[in-house]
């Protein structure tokens, strides 16, 4: 499960540079990014993954949708073959795959993903503090100060126009490579909490286990 764990990683940090323009010097990127973390309230957007996985030799790809809510709730919606959802509320994340009629549950704390991720979608992380950001033309380079999971960096694609990220690509330690392109993104549209319930459907078997 650990692309997992990093796609989640992912999303935390990609809500932490949510809604905002683009400045002209990486400090005011930063501070400006920063300022509009705090008046966002929700997301929610389209998105298309690559998923590269060195071991298995092999890249797929995948669609769906995402919703995300602080102060710790979160949504990917797989569609198609790999249709699942990835939910987190608050202390606990669950896993469906609808194919399979199975789902996997766990708690949601810093000794599964780490301080940095847990802080992030809490609202409580700083952006210089948790990552190493170097900017170069419209892309931002993070490298996470403090271990989080197999991660060694993520580069983000900004955009002028619209929503502020249109892309972005995580690398891990094992020479793993996850590609996400957001399309439709907005923000502060009103998600209800009801979406992130954390029940499945009457005969789905529930794991409970530590991912």
């Amino acid at each position: 499960m650990e692309h997992v764990r990093t796609m989640i990683v992912a999303l935390l940090t990609l809500f932490v540079f949510a809604g905002t323009g683009i400045g002209s010097e990486p400090d005011d990127k930063i501070g400006r990014l920063q300022k509009a973390y705090e008046g966002v309230t929700d997301i929610r957007g389209s998105f298309t993954q690559k998923s590269t996985i060195k071991d298995l030799k092999r890249t797929d790809t995948y669609k769906g949708d995402f919703f995300i809510k602080p102060p710790l709730k979160m949504k990917w919606v797989y569609r198609g073959n790999a249709a699942q959802d990835i939910i987190v509320n608050n202390e606990s994340i669950l896993i469906f795959k609808k194919g399979e009629s199975q789902a996997y549950r766990a708690r949601f704390d810093k000794d599964t993903y780490g301080q940095t991720p847990v802080a992030l979608l809490g609202g409580l992380g700083r952006i210089a503090e948790e990552f190493t950001i170097t900017v170069k033309g419209n892309e931002l380079t993070l490298k996470p100060r403090n271990a989080m999971g197999t991660i060694t960096s993520i580069r983000m694609v900004l955009t002028s126009e619209g929503f502020p990220i249109k892309a972005f690509t995580i690398y891990d330690s094992r020479s793993n490579v996850i590609e996400i392109e957001l399309r439709d993104t907005r923000v502060n549209t009103g998600l209800k909490d009801s979406l992130f319930d954390l029940s499945v459907p009457k005969g789905v078997s529930i794991f409970d286990q530590g991912l």
